[in-house]
């Protein structure tokens, strides 16, 4: 608790209260941008603005229980003796069980996943003090670099509170794909497209966890000496590996899988047609 100001002390007073407010003002500027990317880091993020979407997926996927459960119970009688078949059609029935569970827990499973991620990052986050993220006037190499790179870290944290913005964005929404990744992924023809939707949401909603590892990383580093001298640059490559990191698992993975399940698609349906 700071000393309150008073005759007897104001010799070390003064100088420290002096200190606080200039250091107020010089960070004042993007202590909200700050303040909205702990927000989106570490909060578990609100999905039940999509609970009614969510509840109508469901029943439409609903919709589809009774068709799978005819067509494994149609397999299973039409096999007859051959025990390959048999095998298969219990399988397919098992993996209908199975989805009808997870479809109609997901919106629980999904928030539980959410809520595990945001505890995972705010973990790590908590270790990271909040000075590592304003400037500061501890040394002059560290002050000269503040004004030449200022508007350089201005940038890098305005780039990363936007793409988490983005992936805040698609979290929420999430909850009305998740039923439909958790469907295809049982589907043998749609497994490919599961898959897909699963990894994507699984990537952006822990992706938050490795940016806090690194700004944990990076908050030990400027506590060396040398470092020191050079925390806006520290802190800039912080922000900006973080959001290298985000663009390339959230978009390009996501692409990338993308296309695979195209290719993958695509020669499934050649070697079906040269059989």
């Amino acid at each position: 608790m700071t000393e309150e100001c008073g005759i007897l002390n104001i010799a070390t007073c003064l100088p420290q209260a002096l200190y606080d407010f200039f250091m107020n003002v010089i960070n004042s500027p993007i202590q909200p941008l700050l303040d909205m990317l702990k927000f989106f880091l570490t909060e578990p993020v609100n999905i039940t603005i999509f609970n009614p979407l969510w509840a109508i997926m469901i029943y439409v996927i609903s919709l589809f229980y009774g068709i799978l459960l005819l067509y494994s119970g149609f397999n299973f009688i039409i096999s007859g003796y051959d025990a390959e078949k048999r095998n298969k059609a219990k399988e397919w029935l098992r993996n209908i069980v199975i989805m009808v569970v997870l479809v109609q827990a997901s919106y629980f499973l999904y928030s539980l996943t959410l809520d595990i991620g945001s505890l995972l990052t705010a973990g790590i986050i908590n270790l990271v003090g909040d000075e590592f993220f304003l400037l500061s006037i501890d040394n002059l190499v560290n002050i000269g670099l503040q004004f030449v790179f200022l508007l350089l870290y201005l940038l890098s944290v305005l780039i990363t509170a936007l793409l988490l913005t983005i992936r805040y964005i698609i979290v929420c929404a999430g909850v009305v794909f998740i039923p439909i990744g958790i469907f295809f992924y049982f589907i043998p023809a749609l497994n490919n497209y599961g898959r897909l939707i699963l990894n994507f949401l699984g990537i952006c909603i822990f992706i938050t966890f490795f940016d806090a590892l690194i700004f944990l990383v990076c908050s030990k580093i400027v506590e060396i000496d040398f470092f020191a001298n050079f925390k806006i640059l520290v802190m800039i490559s912080a922000f900006s590996l973080a959001n290298l990191l985000m663009l390339y698992l959230i978009f390009f993975s996501a692409i990338k899988s993308a296309f695979n399940t195209v290719d993958s698609v695509a020669t499934s349906s050649v070697v079906k047609y040269l059989k």
